[in-house]
């Protein structure tokens, strides 16, 4: 390709990042745009209402006709507003705009006036509406907050930009020393050619020396280009990397700042309005209410709008209306220069190691970094609190006034009430100011730790893919399964598979504490398989130890993701797979031998009346908690049936032994001299024959099939037989989908089937012995072999 080519598509990509940029930054310019307007929007309510309340205690004596003519004025007002029209085109309103409508109808409804009212609108009412139009304005200055994020977003697309044009100019001299280097190439072979041309018997004596140095020549030439061509495509290599990095931070940092800092800063641009605006009108209606019951049914009204002022469904309203504003713009694409089709960060030497180095260095840093801004967010839920306290403590009672007198005197002492003075309330609200002070400060600490999280993580997941981290981790030294789960399995596998409502019905609250309590004392209460505890009891201390853990088994930050599988349909179970690969490989393990054993249970559905998706009801909350920024009420029916496909399609969407090394459950282990055939097997004598007779006792008797041991297999009950890897087995017949009865070194007893490769003829996995031997479903043996 020419380099004018080169040069006019370098500035075509370059013009449509300018393009995506000046779109984003249109965007944030209307944002503010949008958020001033509702603060004026605000205050003009404000400013109304208390205009309102001040001509109403004005037109108290005029009675109905002038009520009915103030009502008619704000009316008109309102009916030509913007809000206005949007309600009537789709009846979607602002929950605090509907409070002032219900006002306002409430009023046609006044018949008369009284001097109580007069002075409980001047002294109280217009004094709170002030009150909030004070705040408004306050709390809209965490602008600047905004400010700082949009000044963040503009510096990361600057340094995008910056990392972008660097790697285009590194991969520009990596080609052009390419096509050095060829050249040098090209004129090497055509000095070599010419020298060969000539014979040696014609050339003269002193012409050798000058052909022999002009080669040498090339070849330097050659060596020295080729070195300049090494140097220029390392140099394009970092560059590369450097800007596929910074293209996954940017493209994370602008996610988060649409999808939760446009919400979380309208949040605090709204923190209190509704709740001071209630309680002004709160106030208004316990008057009206004592003063007036026949006007009880209007007033009701009102209440129930007030008692719906929903902060969370106005700012998504305010956000519907606007949305080309408020979405979350299209992601940064890789834009490689002309030729190059390396689209991902390279880890190949010499670059491997520096990015082994930085991947580490972020993995420490992002575990300070989340560490310190849980701290910070535990500090701004606690202040929010507080100040949630403070907004909506119920000193909108005034029907004292009411009982005795209804004199002026009466109201002005509720009023002068030690609550209500000026000097408590004045000291009131310098607290709330001092504490919202505190909480901008902490909210912009938490905004600044989580903007930088986001982009290490992004870098470092990024990182993390490239090295193959995740998947070459080593073995975990500890046990792979839990003894409080690896016991408690056990024992519902053998004495509770067909206890109706197991893990829905609770168990003994004292008993489920006793056995809690010996396995925090490193015993195992389970382990005698004695059947004197209560079933319901050992379940509820397998989903208490789930409920207790620290970081659930489904992490919180892959909620949507596992959520976002609800729409795959067919394909669920795929996407779900794709999923848990991303674990780490003890959660996987662990869920491996969870899933299956809850599959297992699942197929006694006929008797224990838990098919899966009851299972999956009573393990969802426990296994995958709804975060907080979620509803619960809307997410759990989802939960739900995600958990019930991992139990359907568990052995899909799970690595078997054969892909990932570690411990899986087992249908049944023999207890003692007992084994088990099938999981619907009817109740049976041990060794009872189908045909009545006693089962075969000397090997001629018996059909021998040879098996070769694939794994070394020490046994864990006398039942069981040991052996090493590449010994030779005898197999009589197969007890089960998962144990053979056979024979080794002269012993007998039972071989699991996985850890053998059985070298006769293809036999039918559903295979049972002639001799029919059967056990009772309640008497299975649970347990984990590690290939």
């Amino acid at each position: 390709m020419s380099s004018h080519t080169r040069v006019k598509k370098d500035k075509e990509i370059i013009g449509d990042y300018e393009t995506q940029v000046k779109e984003i930054r249109n965007q944030l310019v209307e944002q503010f745009r949008c958020l001033e307007q509702q603060s004026e929007s605000r205050l003009q309510l404000l400013q109304d209402l208390q205009e309102f309340f001040r001509r109403k205690a004005e037109l108290q004596l005029e009675y109905s006709r002038g009520l009915d003519k103030l009502a008619e004025r704000f009316s008109g007002k309102i009916r030509s507003s913007r809000e206005h029209q949007h309600f009537k085109k789709d009846q979607n309103l602002l929950s605090t705009v509907n409070c002032w409508y219900l006002v306002l109808n409430q009023t046609r409804r006044e018949s008369r006036d009284h001097a109580t009212l007069s002075d409980l609108y001047n002294n109280n009412v217009i004094f709170r509406l002030a009150h909030v139009g004070e705040d408004v304005i306050r709390l809209f200055k965490s602008k600047d907050i905004g400010v700082q994020m949009h000044e963040e977003l503009v510096k990361v697309t600057n340094e995008l930009y910056t990392v972008m044009k660097t790697y285009h100019m590194y991969h520009a001299e990596s080609v052009s020393a390419e096509s050095k280097l060829k050249e040098a190439e090209k004129q090497e072979e055509k000095q070599i050619g010419k020298a060969n041309e000539v014979s040696t018997s014609l050339m003269r004596y002193d012409d050798r020396p000058q052909r022999r140095s002009s080669v040498k020549k090339m070849e330097k030439m050659k060596e020295k280009r080729q070195a300049k061509y090494s140097e220029n495509k390392l140099k394009c290599t970092k560059a590369r990397n450097d800007y596929l990095l910074n293209l996954a931070a940017t493209n994370a940092l602008v996610a988060k700042y649409y999808i939760h800092d446009v919400s979380d800063m309208i949040d605090c641009c709204d923190m209190g309005y509704h709740a001071s605006l209630a309680r002004t009108l709160r106030t208004y209606l316990s008057a009206e209410y004592s003063l007036e019951t026949s006007r009880h049914e209007g007033l009701d009204q009102l209440e129930g709008a007030v008692d719906a002022m929903d902060v969370r469904g106005d700012k998504h309203r305010v956000m519907d209306m606007h949305s080309q504003i408020f979405c979350p713009p299209t992601r940064f694409d890789y834009q490689p220069h002309m030729g190059d089709e390396v689209c991902q960060v390279s880890a190949q030497q010499p670059v491997q190691t520096e990015l082994l180095m930085r991947h580490h260095q972020l993995q420490s840093r992002l575990g300070t970094l989340k560490i310190e801004n849980e701290e910070v967010r535990k500090t701004l839920d606690a202040t929010m609190q507080t100040l949630q306290d403070m907004l909506t403590v119920e000193d909108f009672d005034v029907s004292e006034a009411f009982q005795h007198s209804q004199s002026t005197e009466s109201v002005k002492s509720a009023s002068s009430d030690s609550y209500m003075s000026k000097v408590n309330v004045a000291k009131r609200r310098a607290n709330q100011q001092e504490t919202e002070g505190f909480y901008f400060t902490k909210f912009k600490e938490y905004l600044n730790g989580s903007n930088l999280i986001v982009k290490l993580q992004a870098k470092h997941d990024l990182l993390k893919q490239t090295l193959g981290e995740g998947e070459n981790n080593s073995h975990d030294s500890g046990q792979a399964i839990p003894v409080v789960v690896e016991s408690c399995v056990r024992y519902i596998n053998l004495y509770g598979l067909q206890q109706q409502g197991i893990f829905r019905i609770p168990g003994s609250q004292v008993e489920v504490n006793d056995i809690k309590n010996s396995f925090e004392r490193g015993e195992d209460p389970l382990v005698d398989d004695q059947s004197d505890h209560d079933i319901m009891a050992v379940a509820g201390v397998l989903k208490l130890y789930f409920r207790g853990l620290e970081t659930p088994l489904f992490p919180k930050e892959r909620f949507l993701d596992l959520m976002s599988t609800i729409n795959s349909g067919a394909e669920r179970a795929h996407h779900l797979q794709q999923i848990v690969v991303t674990l780490s490989r003890p959660v996987i393990i662990v869920m491996r031998y969870l899933f299956a054993f809850l599959n297992h249970l699942s197929q006694y559905s006929d008797e224990n009346m838990m098919d899966p998706y009851n299972l999956a009801t009573c393990f969802g909350p426990t296994l995958m908690p709804i975060p907080d920024d979620h509803d619960p009420v809307a997410c759990q029916t989802h939960v739900n049936e995600v958990i019930k496909t991992i139990i359907i399609h568990n052995e899909v969407i799970f690595p078997s032994h054969r892909e990932l090394d570690g411990p899986v459950y087992e249908k049944c282990m023999a207890g003692g001299e007992e084994y088990c055939d099938s999981p619907h097997s009817e109740p049976g004598a041990i060794d009872e024959v189908d045909n009545g007779t006693g089962p075969p006792t000397s090997d001629d008797e018996l059909e021998q099939i040879e098996a070769i041991a694939k794994f070394d297999y020490v046994g864990r009950t006398p039942r069981e037989l040991s052996f090493k890897k590449g010994a030779s087995l005898l197999l009589y017949l197969r007890a089960s989908d998962d144990w053979w009865e056979g024979r080794h070194n002269g012993v007998d007893g039972l071989i699991p089937h996985q850890y053998i490769v059985v070298q006769d003829i293809h036999l039918d996995s559903q295979f049972i012995a002639p001799t029919g031997i059967n056990i009772s479903p309640g008497r299975r043996r649970a347990g984990v072999y590690v290939s």
